[in-house]
């Protein structure tokens, strides 16, 4: 986005026309997902995952919207829940409409978080972004991975930086990863699924799309992917992506053919038939 439309973006937030067209778009779908896992022991077997992407606070969506969604988002009992970017719009200020929202959510297993495109939109320093969200709990996955235990399993969720704007590394976020721990990755951009499934991660979530945010029987004038990963579940061999059409709107308060969005991916473990 440049600064032009993002002024045009912040302008259209205050006019009436604009606020009457966003009452039309606030429609969440919560999708139900289900992923296979062949790596891992049987504890992770239905773990839950509430994936939150492209809410772009300050783009017609205010502090108490925002608060309306997390508490929506409890009531679907997530063991944890990621943040995949684009968590503002177009100025720094606005990453304080979460102070609230954040503490509506308390998953047993962490929240975490990625930074988006638009998250670097005022400049390649978003070291008060991080400091922000760890202030409130969140682990910022910024090209780092830790391990999370559920009934003796383990998981390794990982996250990039973002690949248009900042500079992701995937070895460094992968480094410790024991050899047969399943990896769920967190990576704003869903092009970055080409070096996820290269090395065998088992699940990477992505949104940016917005599913076109305008699209027409899957099809969408804009298309941020270069792989036509538009929304949806992909899979390479054993990877899977799944993009999110996220939750927001950007530049004009219109969607059609592709509803807001919050993924709630079950990961089912192969080893629990065994």
């Amino acid at each position: 986005m440049s600064r032009a439309s993002a002024a045009i973006n912040r302008a259209l937030d205050w006019l009436p026309l604009g606020r009457l067209l966003h009452a039309h778009v606030r429609h969440l779908d919560f999708t139900e997902v289900t992923v296979e896992v062949t790596r891992g022991d049987r504890g992770l077997d239905g773990l839950r995952i509430a994936f939150l992407s492209d809410l772009h606070a300050g783009s017609f969506m205010n502090e108490d919207e925002l608060c309306a969604i997390f508490e929506s988002v409890n009531e679907h009992a997530p063991d944890l829940v990621c943040l995949g970017g684009d968590l503002i719009n177009t100025r720094e200020c606005e990453i304080l409409y979460y102070r609230r929202a954040l503490q509506c959510i308390d998953p047993p297993l962490g929240v975490f978080a990625v930074p988006g495109n638009h998250d670097y939109f005022w400049g390649r320093d978003i070291g008060l972004w991080e400091a922000f969200l760890s202030e409130y709990g969140v682990q910022v996955l910024n090209n780092r991975g830790v391990r999370i235990e559920r009934d003796g399993a383990t998981l390794w969720i990982a996250g990039v930086d973002d690949l248009t704007e900042g500079t992701p590394d995937l070895a460094t976020a992968l480094f410790g990863v024991g050899a047969n721990e399943p990896i769920v990755l967190l990576a704003h951009h869903p092009d970055f699924f080409f070096e996820a499934a290269a090395v065998d991660v088992d699940l990477t979530l992505s949104g940016h799309t917005h599913g076109g945010q305008v699209a027409f029987k899957g099809w969408a004038p804009l298309n941020h992917s270069r792989f036509d990963y538009l929304a949806g579940m992909f899979t390479v061999e054993r990877s899977t992506l799944y993009v999110g059409r996220g939750v927001g709107v950007t530049l004009l308060p219109v969607r059609f053919g592709a509803r807001a969005e919050i993924p709630i991916v079950t990961l089912r473990s192969v080893a629990a038939d065994r």
